[in-house]
């Protein structure tokens, strides 16, 4: 199998070589050209097609980001990202990834010793081996739906039934014809056969009959009572993947206009969200927050893997484009309806609820789940204890499997709900499809679906 072909973007010729080596260490990976800056780039794509792009952000005449929106509008490839940890470089990778970037890594440091070098190029064939998963997984989906398409598509026969043959002189057409003459005939003569239905009361002058009150009339003719909300067990039973309507979809502020945000009024609730996303989970992020009203009666607590500081201009980001409230969780911050915490980079976030019943963000140390931290199945199991509310547990595109876990012991637990994004949305269809495997998903849902699901349920 010939190794898949790769461009490494960067200003700096040093730079250019330890990410060349980096990558050459695996010889599923070769690098076939490199380039100085983003118009470099552009140019290299269209010439040589490579199977994937690493490209720096901070760049002369065309940074990062001006390429990555050329190359998404003329030429989509999967392209990883090189950050640098200054604030000006996180807030505009958190763009990049807004943009479609298929990740991001921590640029090496030139001073930074060997082993963290190391560290980074590990991460770095990782995300190309994930990358590069991905978009043969995509592209073999999308020929299985080309080749489904061009198969002709007989109409259906119902078993046992066989299609009256002409009779010889006539043909098919001809008896086609007379069939529908024989129906047609048939039906207006059941119609006349018909009793007449009876004129209006007011044209037959009879009284009408006197109003009881409300309290006599029989039970059938009371006012329904409201459904009672159906048990977490009725539930799971419900099929997957699960659609909605257009009258389950949220209604929002006319076109171009955006509520002014108020703070977070604090507030008795029913219901709690979690949230746990990785690879492609900033833009995933973007589109489920856009869509949630500012009057949400619920607190959503996130977990994005990202690594530390990143997470801060994370929820700036979204913040700016949500009606939520949206902030970096700390250390004993009261969760409140209508606002989202996004979980610290390097951190484990819990919800924790006081003696008061007031739940609580705790921030812990521990070691890696899942080889993270945070963690979404650290998130997911804080959620167990907390029977006294309606808990809502949603995974999102992501590599691995964090958070599947803990979602099947939350849905064994009874849970009312746990939503899986489907794989037509993800970018790496990994903790999604590991939850979907095990069996504990009430409803799997494309991506721009899951905000108006929570929505409709929550409200």
């Amino acid at each position: 199998m010939k190794p898949y072909r790769i461009l490494v973007v960067d200003d700096s010729p040093f730079m250019r070589k330890i990410i060349t080596d980096l990558i050459e260490q695996d010889p599923a990976y070769w690098v076939e050209r490199t380039a100085a800056n983003g118009l470099e780039a552009v140019k290299l794509i269209k010439e040589l097609s490579p199977d994937l792009v690493t490209m720096d952000v901070e760049m002369p005449e065309m940074n990062g980001l001006e390429a990555l929106k050329s190359i998404m509008k003329e030429q989509p490839v999967p392209v990883i990202m090189l950050s640098g940890i200054n604030e000006q470089g996180m807030r505009e990778t958190i763009m990049a990834l807004e943009l479609g970037a298929f990740d991001f890594i921590r640029k090496p440091s030139i001073t930074g010793n060997s082993q963290s070098i190391a560290e980074i190029g590990e991460t770095l064939r990782m995300q190309i081996q994930a990358a590069m998963a991905a978009k043969e997984r995509r592209m073999a989906r999308e020929e299985a739906l080309r080749k489904a398409a061009e198969e002709p598509k007989l109409p259906a026969q119902p078993k046992g039934i066989q299609r009256p043959q002409p009779p010889a002189g006539k043909s098919a057409a001809e008896l086609d014809l007379s069939l529908k003459d024989t129906a047609a005939k048939q039906t207006a003569a059941a119609k006349q056969a018909l009793p007449k239905p009876e004129e209006p009361r007011q044209k037959q002058n009879l009284p009408r009959p006197a109003t009881k009150p409300a309290s006599a009339l029989p039970e059938a003719a009371a006012p329904a009572k409201p459904p009672h909300q159906a048990r977490p067990q009725e539930e799971r039973r419900l099929p997957a993947p699960e659609g909605l309507q257009a009258a389950d979809m949220p209604t929002g502020p006319a076109k171009g206009l955006k509520p002014a945000k108020t703070s977070a009024v604090s507030g008795v609730y029913q219901h709690l969200v979690a949230v746990g996303c990785s690879t492609g989970g900033p833009k995933a992020l973007k589109v489920l927050l856009e869509s949630i009203p500012a009057d949400f009666p619920a607190p959503v607590v996130i977990v994005q893997h990202m690594p530390p500081n990143f997470t801060k201009s994370l929820a700036q980001r979204l913040n700016s484009l949500s009606p939520l409230q949206v902030v970096e969780a700390e250390d004993g911050m009261t969760l409140e309806k209508g606002t989202a915490y996004i979980a610290p980079g390097g951190k484990h976030t819990r919800i924790k609820q006081g003696t008061d019943g007031i739940c609580r963000i705790a921030l812990g140390n521990d070691e890696l789940r899942s080889g993270h931290r945070p963690s979404v199945d650290v998130l997911f199991e804080s959620l167990l204890p907390l029977g006294s509310l309606q808990r809502h547990a949603v995974l999102m595109t992501g590599m691995g499997s964090d958070g599947a876990k803990s979602m099947k012991l939350l849905y064994d637990a009874g849970v009312t709900s746990t939503i899986a994004e489907s794989e037509e949305t993800c970018v790496v269809y990994g903790m999604p499809r590991s939850a979907v495997e095990l069996g504990c998903v009430t409803s799997v849902l494309p991506l721009h679906d899951i905000a108006s699901k929570l929505v409709q349920i929550v409200k």
